[in-house]
């Protein structure tokens, strides 16, 4: 597998990690790049964050101690790599977790089974809520992307609360009737955000793109502007309802879950 601007090195250590997956008999249906590279705002020396989707045999099911539902690696220089079981993946999902969209919808593929994306993509869109999903992204948005205007932040992670920000205004103007791409700047490209903000994000990703550590710096205040009336908006007025999971969504995500083990049966 080859993917442009990746390091030779760094693919070839990833598709060894996944060969000793799939020895231990577990099933992948896909392994894709998340993290700042799929987000389109990588650094010179950003990780390699490889994410995977697996399925257990039907043995694993069997047994009386129930088996982790993730698979992890040690972080060894750049390299960062982990996976889901599918049933965690798709728990997630029912509660309005978006990380498992985003890992199906990311534009760097190290591998994945035929058809795989592609019917797990089905049944996130039958399943997943968007008031959850704008839960989901409003948390991100608090957790990385607010501080006072006159305190400096660290310009990287003021990154992490943008996109969440730029998400949930994608999904507004939509009536909230889809779920957003994964790369911050292709969904920029389609949210109507004010000019100076919108300069602001571009200005920053570049400074990213060619700088190891941004180090702090001040908020520029058209984006803190931004990304403060985005937070507001969904303190005041989130959308939907956030209640328990539906039974019907429940029972689709089940049925899915069940055909994709016995795919591993045969």
């Amino acid at each position: 597998m080859m993917l442009e601007g990746f390091a030779d090195e760094a693919v070839r250590e990833i598709a060894a990690r996944l060969d000793t997956v799939r020895e231990s008999g577990v099933r992948i249906g896909f392994a894709i790049e998340s993290g700042s590279r799929a987000w389109g705002f990588p650094s010179p020396d950003s990780d390699y964050d490889c994410r995977f989707v697996y399925i257990r045999p039907v043995r694993d099911h069997l047994g009386l101690v129930p088996v982790r539902d993730v698979i992890e690696f040690p972080i060894v220089g750049d390299i960062d790599t982990g996976g889901w079981d599918l049933k965690k993946a798709l728990l997630l999902a029912l509660k309005g977790n978006a990380v498992i969209v985003e890992w199906v919808k990311s534009p760097f593929v190290y591998e994945e089974e035929p058809g795989f994306r592609q019917r797990l993509d089905t049944v996130l869109a039958a399943i997943m809520v968007p008031a959850k999903v704008c839960a989901h992204y409003h948390g991100l948005l608090q957790r990385f992307g607010l501080r006072a205007a006159d305190e400096p932040v660290i310009l990287k992670k003021l990154l992490y609360g943008v996109r969440p920000a730029v998400a949930l205004e994608w999904m507004r103007q939509r009536n909230y009737a889809s779920l957003p791409p994964m790369n911050l700047l292709e969904v920029l490209d389609q949210t109507d955000v004010p000019g100076d903000a919108r300069a602001a994000i571009l200005e920053l990703v570049e400074t990213k793109k060619i700088t190891r550590e941004m180090g702090e710096g001040m908020p520029p205040p058209p984006l803190f502007d931004f990304m403060a009336r985005v937070d507001a908006r969904y303190r005041d007025a989130a959308p939907g309802d956030h209640g328990p999971v539906s039974r019907q969504a429940e029972e689709i995500a089940a049925a899915y879950y069940r055909d994709e083990v016995e795919r591993q049966a045969e």
